[in-house]
């Protein structure tokens, strides 16, 4: 039996006792566990009392009929793959069998390769079936994700370009500062769309090295480099009825610009490599938080590819211009954090976190607000704290004495106003040490000493 994944369990089921050797014999490795018994009575206990993999189970038993016995071990293992085996063949047993949910059905005597094809197609399909499971579990949980919270500040617009995109094949391109939820958008587009039980592949541009982007994109043949020792498919390939969310864009190298160009054109690909073009049913949602239009005047980005992106063009703006969203987002994102907590947010500290500048946009949000979760000391969470500045000089001065037993130390001040500095400007230790006043050694210094982030 081949493995796939890891340790798997066959159990055999069978009065002949020569024959369960010989089986034994045949398929006991380091990587697959048998188990045999030679009663009906024996097998069930086995089945029904740990996880099993395979059964190869006899029709004919002492003390009961294998095909009475397949609903009792799906009952308890629903993945298990049951593949019957007689020495009476039936085509009535047959259709009863795989009725009730057995895999496969095979007649003694047989070959002991056409046993392993049974037994090797067995394990693939439980594998498939798992990843199949599993995919639909994480498509179920990002589509709840997409929710888009707040009409304020321009996102009234966004939620009705969203519906309009999700009924159109069209490509889209999405425009935002980092932190402000393309990867969000996009998914939401996605998860309204006809194409929403399809595959959506995320892929940022930005992350692989200039010389593997294209195979990544695009896939490539056996030899096309070094290291190429099998054909691959490229996840332009992968997404095939899906969607191909392509962050980043701008950094996307000029010369894949074109063969991307060609791919909203034509919808086929050629592989690295490749000889021939296949088609591909793809949709491409791409984002970037850089000025496309700066980058076409200096050559670095495709005129052409722009406004072929640019079909429907989303604008996210930043959680600084709408600031009337923050309680709402304060309060969906405890609840997606800690969803069984009875965890609260008080009104002045919306008034603090409304007024904080939010360099990271909603992605610093929700750093803050899981900080202040974990860091809490009671049911009430005060994420203004955690910000520096203004917004913790106008949090700790709203702490009555009761909130508050002692005067905060400078060093708890130093630490909240270097952290509020790096988050003003995205983590950069040199403008950061030019706005304090300090060398940037010394902030390093002080960076690590604090653990700031």
């Amino acid at each position: 039996m081949t493995v796939q994944n890891n340790k798997k369990t066959l159990a055999i089921i069978d009065d002949d006792r020569n024959f369960c050797d010989y089986i034994s014999g045949c398929f006991a490795n380091s990587m697959t566990e048998i188990l045999i018994a030679h009663t009906g009575a024996e097998g069930l206990g086995i089945c029904t009392s740990r996880k099993v993999d395979v059964v190869l189970l006899d029709q004919k038993l002492p003390d009961a009929e294998g095909v009475d016995l397949c609903a009792p071990i799906m009952s308890t293992n629903d993945r298990t793959k049951i593949i019957f085996i007689t020495a009476y063949p039936s085509f009535e047993n047959a259709v009863k069998a795989i009725r009730i949910g057995a895999y496969d059905y095979l007649s003694k005597p047989f070959e002991i390769e056409e046993l392993k094809l049974a037994l090797d197609q067995a394990v693939r399909v439980q594998d498939l079936e798992r990843v199949e499971q599993i995919q639909k579990y994480k498509n179920k949980l990002e589509n709840k994700e997409t929710v888009l919270i707040g009409a304020h500040g321009g996102l009234e617009e966004v939620q009705r370009l969203v519906v309009l995109a999700a009924e159109s094949d069209a490509p889209v391109l999405i425009t935002g500062e980092t932190g402000t939820g393309k990867n969000l958008l996009a998914k939401s587009i996605h998860y309204r769309s006809h194409a929403k039980n399809a595959a959506f592949i995320s892929h940022n541009c930005a992350a692989f090295p200039e010389n593997l982007i294209e195979a990544e994109l695009f896939g490539h043949e056996k030899g096309a480099f070094t290291g190429a020792v099998s054909d691959k498919k490229g996840i332009l390939e992968m997404a095939e009825g899906g969607t191909l969310f392509l962050d980043e864009i701008g950094e996307l190298p000029y010369h894949l610009q074109s063969k991307l160009l060609g791919v909203l054109d034509d919808k086929k690909i050629k592989r690295l490599g490749g000889q021939s073009q296949k088609p591909v049913d793809v949709r491409i949602i791409a984002a970037t938080n850089n000025d496309l239009h700066k980058a076409m005047r200096k050559k670095r980005f495709r005129e052409d590819l722009y406004y072929r992106l640019n079909v429907l063009k989303i604008h996210i703006p930043p959680l600084r211009e709408r600031p009337e969203d923050i309680p709402e987002l304060c309060r969906y994102l405890i609840k997606r954090i800690k969803p069984d907590s009875d965890i609260g947010i008080s009104d002045n500290e919306i008034e603090n976190l409304s007024e904080y500048h939010w360099p990271g946009n909603v992605r610093e949000l929700r750093n803050i607000i899981e900080r202040s979760i974990i860091l809490r000391k009671d049911s009430v969470i005060r994420p203004s704290l955690l910000l520096g500045g203004p917004a913790t000089t106008r949090a700790l001065s709203s702490l009555s004495s009761s909130e508050s037993e002692r005067p905060v130390a400078l060093k708890e001040l130093e630490k909240n106003h270097i952290q509020y500095a790096l988050n003003r400007n995205s983590g950069n230790h040199t403008q950061t040490a030019r706005d304090l006043g300090i060398s940037r050694s010394t902030l390093i210094r002080k960076t690590k000493a604090y653990h700031l982030s």
